[in-house]
């Protein structure tokens, strides 16, 4: 059973996009997750058979959400990124997936295409990746979880995928590259994404 989880937040003003909102305001900052929400409900929402959990950060939906209607929904736990990844990925495994992907909501690129690579990725290999341009990942796909893939890495950082792919060859893993594509955290990045599809 394949399980998709996502990395969210409860879109609320002055709680997202905190770097835009250095520069553009938290309004704007908000005006723009909710653009990113909608593209990663949209890319998520082409998945057929497959569990889909939202978890989000600091505190869930008072109210249930009907944006994501036929979503679980979870709170992540305290802890480093690291952590709580790890922490979706085993309760993902413990409720019967075999395989599972997880992912953010700040990668406007992402399509329903890439997760059915992921998935499909995921029948012969261990690990699935999709490399950021700034060097993190905005995919991450696994059968088992692996508790070096999450430790000693310094998140929010250019050093995120190129540590992990060498965690992953260190423990002998077999891994899958999805393409390169660009998340969105700063201005310079939301002028970009805007220039390349003139939204």
């Amino acid at each position: 059973m394949q399980h998709l989880l996502i990395f969210a937040r409860h879109p609320e003003l002055g709680r997202v996009k905190t770097r835009l909102a250095r520069t553009l305001g938290d309004a704007a900052a908000l005006a723009v997750y909710g653009e990113l929400l909608a593209l990663t409900r949209a890319a998520a929402g082409g998945l057929a058979q497959t569990h889909k959990t939202v978890w989000f950060a600091d505190h869930a939906p008072a109210e249930p959400d009907a944006q994501w209607a036929g979503y679980e929904t979870r709170l992540q736990p305290a802890g480093e990124l690291g952590h709580r990844m790890s922490a979706g990925f085993a309760q993902a495994f413990a409720a019967g997936a075999t395989a599972a992907v997880i992912i953010g909501t700040d990668c406007p690129a992402l399509t329903t295409e890439h997760l059915q690579a992921a998935f499909a990725h995921l029948e012969t290999h261990d690990v699935v990746l999709g490399p950021a341009e700034d060097g993190g990942y905005y995919l991450l796909g696994l059968k088992k979880v692996y508790s070096a893939l999450f430790a000693g890495k310094v998140w929010s950082t250019d050093s995120v995928l190129s540590a992990t792919l060498a965690d992953a060859q260190h423990l002998g893993l077999r891994v899958a590259l999805l393409p390169r594509l660009q998340d969105v955290d700063t201005e310079a990045d939301l002028m970009t994404w805007r220039a390349k599809t003139g939204r």
